[in-house]
């Protein structure tokens, strides 16, 4: 029997659906966006509360610095603005502006559509299974409050 390494597979999953998903958004704007660009605009589109730069670095498990860089690139590109906050100085609310608001929308189509390709050909019984050993895996990853983080 051929020997499985789930984590290799699991970065190759992830690498195919990044490559699909990059490709397929260059297709819908002008403006490069990456995945990690993706991401931060859907959560900005379907966030019910004002976002700030420590909700996205929280969400995503990013370094500030790396945020402030992708901030700062969505910021020149129009997608988002940050809005002093009254209260406290150092905020800034994050909010999309209408072409990001857009762009939001294209990717959420987009996403929907390599969704429905990825789990083509799977019955109701073994996505439910698939979801459960996602889960599974994830949580025998994660560190417990008992481990040490390494």
């Amino acid at each position: 029997m051929k020997e499985r390494f789930i984590g290799i597979e699991l970065r190759s999953l992830n690498n195919a659906v990044r490559r699909y998903l990059e490709q397929s958004a260059a297709e819908l704007t002008e403006d490069r966006i990456t995945c990690s660009n993706a991401w931060i605009i859907g959560h900005l589109a379907k966030a019910q509360a004002d976002v700030y730069q420590r909700d996205i670095e929280e969400e995503f498990g990013v370094t500030r610095s790396t945020v402030s860089k992708v901030l700062i690139l969505l910021e020149k590109k129009g997608i988002i603005i940050r809005e002093g906050v009254a209260s406290d100085a150092r905020l800034k609310k994050l909010q999309l502006t209408d072409k990001g608001r857009a762009i939001a929308r294209s990717l959420e189509e987009n996403a929907f559509r390599m969704e429905a390709r990825l789990i083509s050909g799977f019955s109701e019984e073994e996505l439910s299974q698939l979801s459960e050993y996602l889960k599974r895996l994830k949580d025998n990853i994660e560190p417990t409050d008992k481990e040490e983080n390494i």
